[in-house]
């Protein structure tokens, strides 16, 4: 059975087009948005999903008629697929009943990933910037080997305590305490590399 599902805007100056559309397409059943809205606030595309059966073919007049968003359409035709679905946009001549109209969904769906891992760095960078700022939000980084360095020049003086070395550079003692560590270790390595026996 082919099944259609329109959603009508108050924008759209021809609502009968996507309808006329999807009868000429072969839609047997349509079914009709009135308004804009979430997924949750579309009944009539609620409605739609639960109808239809493996076998089935849903088809729209556009993909933004479907979906607010690229990862909210991957969702949904996905869904479809597993339930053995097909799916049809007009506008755009995609049809995943066939192995090209499957690639260009595969082809969405990395594209989905990609946009969700822009997302996660602008998120990272936002942290970044916040921290350079002084505002809270993340852990703390560690301190720079330059800046080990010169906690420990600090520390030499026995009147600086290391939590005021650690608010001098904004990070926590236990932040602090790893970094010296580490810098220890590097200068013990060093050494030891130097007073190994030239082959």
């Amino acid at each position: 059975m082919i099944i259609g599902y329109a959603r009508v805007s108050t924008n759209d100056q021809n609502p009968e087009l996507q309808v006329d559309a999807l009868k000429k397409a072969g839609a047997e059943q349509i079914f009709q948005e009135k308004f804009t809205g979430t997924l949750r606030e579309r009944p009539e595309l609620s409605q739609c999903l639960r109808t239809l059966r493996q076998g089935d073919v849903l088809i729209v007049w556009k993909l933004d008629r479907l979906a607010r968003s690229l990862k909210d359409l991957v969702e949904i035709v996905q869904d479809l697929q597993d339930r053995g679905i097909g799916f049809k946009s007009l506008t755009e001549s995609i049809d995943t009943t066939s192995s090209g109209g499957r690639l260009v969904f595969h082809i969405f769906g990395a594209l989905a990933e990609f946009e969700r891992d822009l997302i996660r760095e602008r998120t990272m960078a936002g942290l970044e910037a916040a921290r350079a700022r002084g505002r809270k939000g993340g852990r703390k980084p560690s301190l720079s080997k330059t800046d080990t360095q010169k906690a420990a020049a600090m520390l030499l003086d026995p009147k600086i305590t290391k939590t005021e070395v650690a608010q001098h550079f904004g990070v926590s003692r236990t932040t602090l305490n790893a970094s010296l560590a580490r810098l220890k270790k590097a200068s013990v390595n060093s050494s030891i590399n130097e007073q190994a026996p030239q082959g």
